[in-house]
């Protein structure tokens, strides 16, 4: 075990005896959202995984620990301190750990975290990828490099779709990368289910993922899976109404000179704002989705 992980009591019997979990992000809790809406979703989020038979383990850097699985309490402190917790990527590990403090995971450290903890299956709302005018600023997400050489299948809402998503399939094919569409062989755009653009294989059960995944680690290929579950149609936003809206932030923020890992927090927020909430509602249910696919992906990856 690393000296520097700390599995709760309920995912470290579950992990012993070979019962399903499924790991949550962080950052969604810190940075994605308001308080409380941030904590009662933790919380819904974890109580649909178990609703449907497996075990959450939301995972968070405390004190210097890296924690999969943690309490309400935990939840309840990282959702009050908001944007105070420092959003922690790979390059931050060291540092944080080194100085005992608290960090809110991202797509990459919850898929460093669950893989020290032998935890498979992941699930979030949206990816992080290659943002728009990449070209010239080099603005990409560690997400990718990430699903390029660790083990965890991540479920998501496709990668966000204030990015520049024809650019983020390249990248990911460049890197071996698998993407599977869930019930649709377009690529999700997280608010919207439409993008135009296609995945590589569509997917129509839980257990076809599992056996997928299974395959991938059996083979001995290095990197992850991604798993794009469009947003439940009734949630669904207009196209139009969140392109418009993301475009209206992206300039704003670079207007403000907003870069790195401050951009998606603010462009999240300032869509929330033009959208007159739908983004946030939108988002909840996206999240709770994704979480019911990991949970029975989970369960069969466990048979």
């Amino acid at each position: 075990m690393n000296k520097y992980l700390s599995l709760s009591p309920e995912v470290e019997q579950a992990l012993q005896t070979g019962k399903p979990v499924v790991a949550l992000e962080s950052t969604i809790i810190s940075h994605g959202m308001p308080y409380p809406q941030n904590v009662e979703t933790a919380l819904r989020v974890e109580q649909t995984i178990r609703d449907n038979g497996a075990v959450p383990a939301t995972i968070a850097i405390i004190g210097g620990k890296l924690k999969a699985g943690c309490t309400p309490e935990e939840i309840e402190y990282l959702g009050k301190k908001g944007q105070a917790v420092i959003k922690a990527s790979r390059r931050d590990l060291p540092v944080l750990i080194a100085r005992g403090e608290d960090g809110a995971t991202t797509v990459t450290t919850t898929m460093i975290i669950a893989a020290m903890a032998g935890i498979r299956i992941f699930a979030t709302g949206g990816i992080g990828g290659v943002h728009r005018g990449a070209e010239t600023t080099m603005d990409i997400s560690a997400d990718l490099e990430e699903l390029a050489q660790t083990p965890v299948m991540v479920i998501c809402a496709g990668a966000k779709s204030i990015l520049d998503l024809g650019l983020t399939l390249e990248y990911l094919e460049t890197k071996g990368v698998p993407v599977l569409g869930y019930g649709t062989e377009e690529l999700p755009a997280f608010y919207t289910r439409h993008s135009g653009f296609k995945v590589d294989y569509r997917i129509d059960s839980p257990e076809e993922l599992a056996a997928a995944f299974r395959a991938k680690m059996e083979m001995g290929l290095h990197g992850g899976i991604l798993v794009t579950n469009p947003i439940p149609e009734e949630y669904s936003m207009p196209a139009d109404v969140i392109n418009k809206a993301i475009d209206a932030a992206i300039e704003e923020s670079h207007k403000l000179g907003i870069k790195g890992k401050q951009t998606t927090p603010f462009l999240l927020a300032k869509i929330k704002d033009l959208t007159g909430g739908d983004s946030l509602a939108s988002n909840i249910q996206l999240v709770l989705n994704n979480a019911r696919l990991a949970a029975k992906t989970a369960v069969a990856l466990a048979q």
